[in-house]
């Protein structure tokens, strides 16, 4: 966005995160598609088509390659599961260069479900999928809200903070890389 003009990326994440709120109704179907994009659009100064726009939102992920290197070995053994906050855009425009994602049984997306982590119902949609009970379940993230979230579903959890640290969590849970 700075490229097209000077601080226009800027302003955008300062109103984004000054409004981080929309990103979460949106998230939670509590604003349709149509609405979150008219928002962006005012957020980013109308600078952009709504096609290009999605874009330009939707490229913000950084795939960590040394562990998501893991999922087919983890596949081989274990129900894999991906619960994520995000929405249309983002799945639509931002996840069809992630081969990775193939490696999961299922995928639990906020906008599917109308909920976000932490709220305990998310967690729930992983069970309900899985049939599995509570204790069976193994959740790693980044965020250490939504690991302590799924610690109070009863599941074990997983502060993600670096490949090496997620290794060394799952030799001392006993899960199997091979």
């Amino acid at each position: 966005m700075n490229q097209v003009e000077n601080g226009l990326g800027n302003r955008f994440v300062e109103k984004y995160y000054n409004n981080y709120n929309v990103q979460q109704q949106y998230e939670r179907l509590e604003l349709s598609d149509s609405e979150f994009i008219n928002i962006l659009m005012e957020w980013s100064e109308n600078k952009f088509t709504e096609e290009k726009l999605k874009f330009i939102y939707a490229d913000l992920f950084t795939e960590n390659k040394e562990t998501t290197a893991i999922l087919p070995a983890l596949k081989g053994n274990y129900k894999l599961v991906l619960l994520s906050n995000t929405n249309f855009i983002h799945q639509t425009y931002g996840w069809e260069k992630y081969s990775f994602l193939n490696n999961f049984d299922k995928l639990i997306l906020s906008h599917e479900v109308g909920f976000t982590k932490p709220d305990k119902n998310i967690y729930k949609a992983v069970e309900h999928f899985t049939q599995e009970n509570s204790e069976n379940h193994i959740f790693i993230d980044d965020i250490a809200e939504y690991v302590l979230a799924a610690q109070e579903c009863g599941w074990q959890a997983i502060q993600f903070t670096s490949h090496e640290k997620l290794i060394a969590d799952f030799q001392t849970l006993d899960i199997i890389i091979k």
